[in-house]
């Protein structure tokens, strides 16, 4: 099977211990919603019937987030807790569960589930049909908007994706949907190489991948549906994630010698 062509249930070679896809969730204080996110991506990446693993990244939690973790993977092997001490931001957390990733291919999504899991076959079809990576985007023609966020939160939101593609990266219209999915080797050399610890993260990945790296980039319109409970706060991490656009956008990335085709090769 040709390292670009995604396994899929139908696929007669499936082998059982083989791992196809890795989710990676980062958590911060979800006791109240990890449960029932967790319950949803087991039901459906059981429904595919190909190898998965589902990487929890517990980034310093201080309620019962490690407790309903461990609860569901006490039952599903599927299913595995990861942490260190103290709170790094959600930039570190997807960035260390994706550096540990195995399968060959590798999403990472929100825990609120605000894109649902089904929505991963979209991005899987445009990884199959070449690109390097696959990001879910709110804001293109055809995107599904269920739920809407506050006027404040989108005004935000469209300010802040003018200033990424002014300074990072043009024509990308949503650099902040938390679901993007990448080949493993993809997404390990792009990672290895990610610095920004906070919600700026996804703009840092994106430019390594596009301006770097040279990586091609589709950009899928996705369902999405605002969840109470977000953890960015409009004036303290806008602030922040202005600062970290201008530092990505003046620092001299030095990223590894694997080129794109090796890359895509592998």
């Amino acid at each position: 099977m040709s390292g670009d062509q995604m396994l899929d249930a139908s696929d007669s070679r499936l082998l059982t211990n083989h791992i196809a896809v890795s989710v990676v969730v980062p958590a911060f204080n979800e006791e109240s919603r990890l449960g029932s996110t967790l319950k949803q991506l087991v039901a459906y990446m059981d429904s595919r019937q190909t190898g998965y693993e589902i990487l929890v990244v517990n980034d310093g939690s201080t309620d019962k987030t490690v407790e309903v973790a461990n609860q569901i993977a006490s039952q599903r092997s599927e299913v595995k807790l990861l942490g260190y001490e103290g709170n790094h931001g959600k930039g570190y957390a997807v960035r260390f569960g994706i550096l540990r990733a195995v399968g060959d291919y590798v999403l990472f999504c929100d825990a609120d589930m605000a894109t649902p899991i089904e929505e991963m076959e979209k991005l899987a079809a445009a990884l199959n049909s070449g690109a390097d990576i696959a990001i879910g985007s709110r804001d293109m023609r055809g995107s599904q908007l269920d739920r809407r966020q506050s006027v404040i939160r989108e005004i935000g939101g469209k300010l802040f994706n003018r200033v990424v593609r002014l300074l990072t990266v043009p024509g990308i219209h949503d650099t902040q949907c938390g679901f993007k999915m990448f080949r493993r080797s993809v997404a390990h050399a792009v990672f290895a190489n990610c610095q920004v610890d906070n919600f700026a993260f996804d703009v840092e990945a994106l430019f390594l991948a596009t301006k770097i790296m040279g990586l091609h980039v589709a950009e899928v319109p996705v369902r999405w549906a605002h969840q109470e409970g977000s953890k960015v706060r409009f004036l303290r991490d806008g602030t922040r994630m202005l600062l970290a656009v201008w530092q990505i956008r003046t620092t001299r990335y030095k990223p590894g010698s694997e080129s794109k085709l090796e890359l895509r090769s592998r």
